[in-house]
């Protein structure tokens, strides 16, 4: 936080710098189109949090104008825990005339959309807003008005609960937040040194379990969450449970590099898949093959050999992959040398290619 303080001091001191903290399109090393400076105005959101002084309105307006555009024009849309901070500190000055930014907001994108309280637009009070709103000509006025179903008597506890999920006190943080955190600004050591320390003294139950592999994997930790996802075996009861949980573990084993572990794992996820009922025609099932692929793309032989052998007799039941598992198929085949069933898939590939352009 000593760097958050200090870049929230630099903009207190020179609005001229607020262009520094700017949504600006860039591509990432994943060649998705993302925000260059998310970080850094998430950082200055982290120090406001802490620290909200009346004359910051002009800032915390401009830091939600910023995640507005972000919201909007982010590849995958969603709705992150910075824009939601954004939110919640312009909501605490409660002016009417922020509706209309707070509204920007929700209209970003379907997940905002869906996801950001419209209660957001009304903490200045239902009332004093909606005089404000049926008054004004602006172009949203018709679209807010319909938003329009949030009680004065709700809105104090729905400020509290903001209020419990953003504590004005750095010390009653949730200490995965602090995870969230480190992550974002690149430090995963320090990321994965809270992320022990909160593990630590937990009952390695399935709610720990599940959060201490997902967070593994966010930082390429494969070998770990794979250690983790076999604790998780033991609380798969149905046998779609199981399919999915051994599917799992096939692929962090196969991320980490173990590949013999991964197949044998696969194994063990057709061996639940044939109590599942009507496998074939779920997502599951379709997932169990696209594994396959991936595993055979990626290991040597014989595993590469056997992965490919078990795909493509259980591919015929899947009339219509997705693109991503022809995809996967073809540099499968491509790795155990088999040139034909490569051109093959890669044709398949290229017709669906056609088919999602089409549309």
């Amino acid at each position: 936080m000593e760097n958050a303080r200090h870049e929230l001091g630099r903009m207190r001191e020179s609005p001229e710098a607020w262009r520094e903290l700017r949504y600006e399109q860039t591509t990432g090393a994943d060649g998705y189109d993302c925000d260059r400076n998310a970080t850094r105005r998430a950082t200055v959101l982290w120090a406001l949090q802490y620290d909200r002084r009346p004359e910051d309105l002009a800032l915390v307006r401009w830091l939600a104008e910023q995640e507005a555009v972000c919201r909007r024009k982010a590849p995958f849309q969603g709705l992150t825990e910075t824009t939601e901070l954004a939110g919640f500190l312009l909501a605490e000055y409660r002016q009417p005339e922020d509706v209309w930014l707070q509204f920007t907001i929700k209209r970003a994108n379907f997940d905002t959309w869906c996801g950001y309280d419209r209660e957001y637009l009304f903490a200045a009070g239902t009332d004093k807003t909606l005089d404000l709103v049926r008054s004004s000509t602006h172009p949203f006025r018709d679209e807010v008005l319909e938003l329009s179903t949030v009680s004065d008597d709700d809105l104090p506890d729905w400020a509290a609960g903001k209020r419990s999920f953003f504590p004005a006190d750095p010390s009653d943080e949730d200490p995965l937040t602090w995870v969230d955190r480190a992550e974002m600004t690149g430090d995963l050591r320090l990321a994965r040194s809270l992320l022990d320390e909160w593990a630590a003294d937990r009952p390695r139950d399935r709610d720990t379990l599940s959060e201490l592999r997902y967070r593994l994997t966010g930082l390429g930790a494969f070998a770990e969450a794979a250690a983790v996802q076999r604790e998780r075996l033991a609380f798969a009861e149905s046998a779609w449970d199981r399919a999915s949980a051994w599917q799992d573990l096939a692929a962090l084993e196969r991320q980490s590099g173990d590949h013999l572990a991964a197949w044998t794992a696969l194994i063990e996820c057709r061996h639940a898949l044939r109590d599942v009922d009507d496998w074939t025609e779920v997502g599951l099932g379709r997932n169990y093959i696209e594994e396959l692929f991936a595993l055979a793309a990626a290991a040597g032989p014989p595993v590469s050999a056997d992965a490919f052998v078990e795909a493509e007799r259980n591919a015929p039941d899947f009339p219509d992959l997705p693109l991503v598992i022809l995809q996967a198929a073809t540099a499968a085949a491509t790795n155990v040398g088999d040139p034909a069933r490569a051109a093959h898939y890669a044709e398949l590939a290229a017709a669906e290619q056609r088919r999602i352009d089409a549309l």
